[in-house]
């Protein structure tokens, strides 16, 4: 080994070890602070409490039941809390400096800006752990405020309130986009984009990240070349938009970090000096991870860091030599730069998504052209909003053209076959393409590598694509009925000749229940029936009309909760809804639909709207599936004694209500299942399904599919009889909540 190298080796180590030391100090620090008395004790004991603090980033709306005012999510620096009596039944209160979390229920939380203190009172709960999130209070009041956020947060509010004023009336998809490719506003991001964009690697466009700094920088820094200004005039104009865009796009840590990243990639690609760079790079991760230890658990932060090393390391030198290839020097690199960035973080994306896209590349390179004009129009936008509204919705309707272009190719891509394939996720599954990628690079240094590698690799597509693509496995030939993976909820779907299909509820999500359907073939709905009207069954009814026609809706009489019918009414306004009775029935070429329940209304029992769900009985040629809703003793009660066991008997079951413990046995018994379907979400904290359910149903004879162990799961029509198959587990789906 050389002295050099050695000296090299002592470095890094040194370096290593350096960092280790000034980690840990600064993250045993911070966790001193976060479990320090008297807050720790007060958070143990749930107290109920006054609360100082300052607003960290904007206020997040949480999802909440059709028809209610949303709950908001807010990231705040605790600097006081006072308490009427403490742990020991004494008076408690600290001047404390840990950051924290308010769950408000009033609306007057939306509108508060990072950097603005208030006063409120509410009931410590104690967080998730894993952070240095020191305490999460719920609050039922509205803020008391002292004072406005500063000067730039104000001015970052409304001219973020005006570009999304300017996007109102423009089509939801793009509309919303174009704040989140501008501003990372995503507050109007439709699910099904946002899925999109994740499942084609475009993920980074939808928030701001170092990529977005680089684009603003890179027009400046264009349009100042060609002026021929020199380069103090050149560092100063860039400072000077550097500036502008992070107030724009607000001051917040993410921000600060992303334009720190994206101005350090850009400039050492204009200058072609990126051996400087690197150490830039280093030196500002490590005093921002001292700063603030959290960044190392942060996956945002993971990505920026590479993509601006990917930058550094990658982009110049597959910029040049596409150059010497005769490779325009625009086109090189508009190439160079997003295969860059998107193979540097490849790792961190495959661990958290268990997958691998194969069409982030070609889908980034085809959106090259519409992120600058869209940026750009839509940094045009806010910043006339307050001068000029019309001039805004202008700039802005000329923005959501390039916009709509990035949606098409986010939608088209993630609909490609076999764009993404299955990879181990986690830190095993990062760590391993990592190792993969490094070795590639290493390796590929020599000219038979390469071609060898581009060999196996045009190969191995070439050879896999068509049949992934001929014989993909999904749907099973001969499906009856499929209970799409929706997480908790319930989304059935019946065939109803080719491309058509039969669906029974939405799921609680948009997104789950469309990438069902597309998967499944289904262009057309014949026909929505809506069991009833809860948030896990009716959630996801735009998904269900995404890209497709739906003929008619069938509901149940009694519109409970008010909330979810509104829903459904507002996303399809001009579909033909029946509120239908039990008898009601329809048929469509080999599948006929009987409603059976419920026999009549049934009220105070322990969930009205679950005990009304609309059940139906559906024939497919000699086969019959049950769809009993969500379905208690109640109304199970009721059908069986109005219809005796032949009126329930079928083939298949959807379990009713996710496999819960509310379950008449004799019902059950009845029905006499040969396949059970049952819909829950994984993780869910209603402990569905119930154990003891699933035994009785097994024991009788009945093959049990879980969409929370199996993904989409099928009962299929063979010439021997019943069988099942299942997709497997849906990456994209979380664990659900309470």
């Amino acid at each position: 080994m050389s002295p050099e190298v050695r000296a090299a080796l002592r470095w890094a180590v040194l370096a290593l070890l350096l960092g280790v030391v000034c980690g840990s100090v600064a993250t045993a620090a911070r966790v001193v602070a976060r479990d320090a008395e008297p807050l720790a004790g007060l958070v143990r004991a749930g107290s109920t409490v006054d609360l100082d603090a300052t607003v960290r980033d904007d206020p997040r709306a949480l999802r909440g039941t059709p028809g209610r005012s949303p709950s908001y999510l807010i990231a705040v620096d605790i600097k006081a809390v006072r308490a009427a009596e403490g742990p020991n039944g004494t008076p408690a209160g600290a001047r404390v400096d840990v950051r924290g979390i308010v769950l408000g229920s009033d609306p007057a939380w939306r509108g508060l800006l990072p950097g603005q203190r208030f006063t409120v009172h509410g009931r410590l709960l104690e967080p998730r752990g894993g952070d240095l999130t020191a305490a999460v209070l719920s609050a039922r009041d509205a803020p008391f405020l002292h004072g406005d956020a500063g000067w730039a947060q104000r001015a970052a509010g409304a001219l973020r309130a005006g570009l999304q004023k300017a996007c109102e009336p423009l089509r939801d998809d793009a509309g919303g986009l174009l704040p989140g490719l501008v501003v990372g506003d995503t507050s109007r991001l439709l699910p099904a984009v946002e899925d999109d964009f994740r499942a084609t690697g475009m993920t980074h466009l939808n928030a701001v990240s170092g990529a977005n700094v680089a684009i603003v920088l890179g027009v400046v820094l264009f349009a100042v070349r060609w002026t021929r200004a020199g380069p103090v005039l050149t560092a100063v104009v860039c400072a000077a938009a550097l500036v502008g865009f992070v107030v724009l796009a607000r001051p917040s840590p993410s921000v600060v970090r992303a334009a720190a990243m994206g101005a350090i990639g850009l400039l050492a690609l204009a200058s072609g000096r990126s051996r400087a760079a690197l150490p830039a790079l280093a030196t500002g991760v490590a005093v921002l991870v001292f700063l603030d230890p959290e960044l190392a658990a942060d996956p945002g932060f993971a990505l920026s860091v590479l993509a601006t090393s990917g930058l550094l390391l990658l982009a110049p030198r597959w910029r040049d030599a596409l150059k010497r290839h005769r490779v325009p020097g625009g086109v090189a690199e508009a190439i160079a730069v997003p295969a860059a960035a998107q193979l540097a973080c490849a790792p961190v994306v495959a661990g958290l998504s268990g997958t691998i896209s194969i069409v982030s590349v070609p889908a980034n390179l085809l959106a090259v052209p519409a992120i600058a004009p869209a940026t750009l129009l839509g940094i045009a936008a806010a910043v006339l909003s307050p001068v000029w509204p019309g001039g805004a919705e202008f700039a802005a309707w000329l923005g959501h053209w390039p916009a709509v272009w990035l949606v098409t190719i986010a939608r088209y891509g993630a609909q490609v076959p076999a764009g993404a394939v299955p990879w181990p996720s986690g830190v095993t599954g990062a760590l391993l393409l990592g190792a993969i990628t490094v070795a590639l690079l290493v390796a590929a240094r020599r000219l038979i590598v390469r071609r060898l590698v581009a060999v196996l690799a045009l190969g191995g597509v070439l050879g896999a694509l068509p049949v992934r693509i001929a014989a993909p496995g999904w749907p099973p030939e001969g499906w009856l009925a499929v209970a799409c993976s929706v997480g908790q909820g319930d989304a059935i779907v019946l065939p109803a000749g080719h491309g058509r299909a039969v669906v029974v509820d939405a799921g609680p999500d948009p997104s789950p229940v469309d990438r069902c359907l597309h998967r499944l073939g289904v262009r057309q709905v014949v026909l929505l029936v809506v069991s009833h009207f809860h948030l896990d069954h009716v959630g996801g009814v735009t998904g269900v009309l995404r890209g497709r026609s739906v003929a008619a809706i069938v509901t149940p009489r009694i519109a409970e909760p008010a909330g979810g019918h509104s829903l459904v009414a507002a996303a399809a306004p001009g579909t033909p809804m029946h509120a239908v009775p039990a008898g009601w029935s329809y048929t469509v070429g080999d599948l006929t639909l009987t409603v059976i329940g419920p026999p009549e209304p049934l009220t105070g029992t322990r969930s009205d709207p679950n005990n009304n769900s609309l059940v139906v009985r559906a024939t497919v040629g000699d086969r019959t599936i049950l769809l009993p809703g969500d379905a208690e003793v109640e109304e199970q009660r009721a059908m069986l004694d109005r219809l005796g066991a032949a009126g329930v008997r079928a083939d298949v079951l959807k379990v009713a209500h996710h496999g819960s413990a509310y379950q008449d046995p004799e019902f059950l018994d009845a029905v006499r299942p040969t396949v059970a379907l049952v819909s829950a979400g994984v993780g869910n904290d209603y402990g569905h399904p119930n154990p003891a359910l699933l035994d009785r149903l097994t024991t009788r004879g009945a093959r049990v599919l879980r969409t929370d162990t199996s993904g989409d799961v099928a009962a299929v029509r063979t010439a021997s009889g019943l069988a099942v198959a299942v997709r497997g587990p849906d990456p994209a789906i979380r664990a659900a909540g309470p």
